[in-house]
C-alpha cells in the first residue's frame, strides 16, 4: 500500500508524484493513474476525495483492476511531475463521520450487544443498519451519551497492518471482508475493527455525535446520525427554524409544542366546519339540479356541465342525486383546463347500464375509465366541449 499516501498520513493535503498513465475507461471517461496518491477512492461506505491535479479538477476517484483511477475534467499536460491537492474540508468531514461511525457502532455493541451490518456516509447524514428489529429511545440516549463521552476522553486512534494469522490476537467486532494484509483501526478499550478508510488521530477530533432518527428497514433498524461540523450545521438549521416559529406564533420556545398542538386542534375544527359547510352547499346544489331533471321517453335524466370540479365532487353529487330520486339517471361533466372528467350514475329503479354508456363515451375524448351498472366514471382530452359530450350521451340513451 506504499502508493496510497492517505494510509501513511491521513492528514496529507497536497503531494507531488509521477504520471503513470492517462486514458479513457470503457464508457469514455478520462482518468489518470499516479505513482502515488493521497486521493481516497470510493470504498467501505466512504465516498471518494475530490481536488485538483495540476489545477485540473478531480471529479471522481475509483479503484479498478488494482489501480486507483482519478477521473478528471480535461487531459493533463504530459510533464515530469503532477501536483495534487485534496479538498481538505470534504476529506476531514469524511474522517470525522467515519470515525464517528466506528465509535457509535462500538457503543451499540458495548452496551447492548447490537452489531452493525452496514454503513453509508452520505452528503448530509450518516446511517448504520443494526442487526435488530426494535430500538428504544432509552437505548439511543444511552448509546449517544457513551459515544460522546469517548469523544470527550480524546482517546488515541491507532492503525496497524496485520496478517490473517495475527487476527486472533485482537477482539474484532466482525471478521474482515478482505484477505492478505489487513488494516486495523483501534480505539483502545472500545473498538478493534478492520477498515481501509481514513480517520482522525484522536476521538476528540470527531467533536460530537448526534443521533437524528431511527426506523425499521427490512427487519433491521437504520440509525441516522451526524458528527463534527455536521452537528453544528444541524443545530444552526433547527435553531433558525425554531426562532422563526417563536416569532410567527409569538410563543416562547419551551411552549412551542403546546402552541402547535392548539393550532392543529383549531385546524381540525375548521376542517370539520368546512366539510359540514360543503355538505350543505352540495345539498342546495342537488335541489337546484333536480329542478333541471326532465322526463324523456319514460325515464328521468339529468345532465350538467361544471368548471374546475374534481371527480370526487362529481361522484358525491351523483350519489346524492340518485338517493333523492331513485328513478333518476345522472350524467355530470367537469371541464378542467384541457381535460374532461365525467361521472354517470343511476337510481335504484333505473335499468340504464352506466358501464355500457361510459364505454361508448370514452372513445369520443380518447379517454379511460370504467365502473359498473350503477356508477361509472372516466376522463379524457377536451377535444369536444362538455355539453357536446353530454349531447352525444343523450343520443346514446
Amino acid at each position: 500500500m506504499a502508493d496510497r499516501l492517505y494510509y501513511s498520513d491521513g492528514y496529507i493535503q497536497s503531494f507531488t508524484t509521477e504520471l503513470v498513465k492517462q486514458q479513457k475507461d470503457e464508457t469514455g471517461n478520462l482518468y489518470v493513474v499516479l505513482a502515488q496518491t493521497a486521493f481516497y477512492p470510493t470504498g467501505g461506505g466512504q465516498p471518494h476525495d475530490i481536488g485538483t491535479l495540476n489545477d485540473v479538477p478531480v471529479i471522481n476517484v475509483d479503484e479498478a483492476d488494482e489501480e486507483i483511477r482519478h477521473y478528471i475534467e480535461k487531459p493533463l499536460e504530459i510533464i515530469d511531475e503532477v501536483f495534487g491537492v485534496i479538498n481538505w474540508e470534504r476529506r476531514f468531514d469524511h474522517m470525522q463521520q467515519h470515525l464517528g461511525q466506528h465509535i457509535l457502532s462500538a457503543c451499540f455493541e458495548e452496551l447492548f450487544n447490537i452489531s452493525t451490518v452496514s454503513f453509508h456516509l452520505g452528503t448530509e447524514f450518516v446511517t448504520i443498519d443494526l442487526d435488530i428489529d426494535q430500538l428504544t429511545e432509552e437505548q439511543v440516549i444511552e448509546v449517544e451519551t457513551l459515544a460522546n463521552q469517548v469523544i470527550l476522553e480524546n482517546r488515541p486512534v491507532e492503525t496497524k497492518w496485520v496478517t490473517e494469522s495475527e487476527l486472533s490476537q485482537y477482539p474484532l467486532r466482525k471478521a474482515p471482508s478482505v484477505q492478505g494484509g489487513i488494516r486495523l483501526v483501534i480505539i483502545p478499550e472500545l473498538d478493534y475493527n478492520g477498515c481501509g478508510g481514513t480517520h482522525p488521530n484522536t476521538t476528540g477530533e470527531v467533536r460530537a455525535i448526534q443521533i437524528l432518527n431511527w426506523e425499521r428497514q427490512k427487519k433491521k433498524i437504520r440509525v441516522q446520525f451526524v458528527c463534527g461540523e455536521r452537528v453544528l450545521k444541524q443545530f444552526r438549521a433547527k435553531h433558525k427554524v425554531v426562532s422563526h416559529l417563536t416569532q410567527l406564533l409569538s410563543t416562547p420556545e419551551q411552549e412551542m409544542v403546546s402552541a402547535v398542538n392548539r393550532l392543529l386542534e383549531q385546524e381540525k375544527d375548521l376542517q370539520k366546519t368546512l366539510e359540514e359547510t360543503r355538505e350543505q352547499l352540495l345539498k342546495y346544489e342537488v335541489r337546484e339540479l333536480l329542478e333541471k331533471a326532465n322526463l324523456q321517453e319514460g325515464f328521468f335524466i339529468l345532465t350538467s356541465v361544471f368548471q374546475d370540479r374534481t371527480i370526487q365532487e362529481l361522484q358525491k353529487l351523483v350519489r346524492l342525486l340518485t338517493t333523492e330520486r331513485n328513478d333518476l339517471n345522472v350524467f355530470l361533466v367537469a371541464e378542467n383546463e384541457d381535460k374532461l372528467q365525467f361521472v354517470f350514475g343511476r337510481g335504484a329503479t333505473s335499468e340504464v347500464s352506466m358501464n355500457s354508456i361510459i364505454r361508448q363515451a370514452l372513445p369520443l375524448v380518447n379517454g379511460r375509465g370504467g365502473g359498473n351498472e350503477v356508477l361509472a366514471q372516466g376522463g379524457g382530452e377536451a377535444i369536444i366541449t362538455g355539453q357536446q359530450l353530454l349531447n352525444k350521451v343523450v343520443k346514446l340513451l
